[in-house]
Formats: structure tokens, sequence, C-alpha cells
């Protein structure tokens, strides 16, 4: 009988994740990733940002929150799209930390 293949864990990867940090909404709102829509996008993967450094707006009942970046590093990756409603403490981005 022929032997079952399991598939290769990625290790470095759950490793790696491990050590990014999430930046989170602060609250229940639409995700814009830039402050206009035809203004490109605050921040994207590979940008470096700082603590103070915008990433994106939460509208909340007609209120725009600039959402900062809590942590300076790169981000790696925006987990969410222009546009699509957020949840108190959803992650928003992943930062790999300086």
């Amino acid at each position: 009988m022929p032997k079952a293949v399991e598939p290769a864990k990625p290790a470095a990867a759950v490793t790696e994740q491990e050590n990014l940090h999430k930046i989170t909404s602060p609250m229940v709102g639409t995700f814009y990733q830039s402050p206009a829509p035809d203004s490109p996008a605050y921040v994207k993967a590979g940008d470096k940002v700082t603590a103070d450094s915008i990433v994106c707006i939460v509208e909340a009942m007609k209120l725009f929150n600039e959402i900062e970046a809590e942590v300076s590093g790169e981000i790696v990756e925006v987990l969410v799209k222009e546009g699509q409603l957020v949840e108190y403490g959803q992650p928003l981005f992943l930062v790999k930390p300086e």
C-alpha cells in the first residue's frame, strides 16, 4: 500500500507570523485605504511606517477616523479590502516591527 504523503508544514511562516504586530480597528466602521477615491493609499505592503504614521481611515457614523500605526516597522500585508466593513479589534495590517 502506498504511503500517504503529508503536506509540508510552513513552520517558518508560522514563526514569522508570530513576530508580526497587528494594527487593529479601534471601532466598527468602513475601511478606506486612502483619504479620497482618487488619492493613493496611505500605505501598501513593503512601506515603512512610524508609530504616528496614518495607515487608513475607518468611517463610523459619518465620522472619518484616521488610524495610526502605533508601531515603527514595515507593512507586510493589508488584511482588508477598500470599503469593507470592519469590526472592533479586527486586524487591518500586519507590520514587521523594527
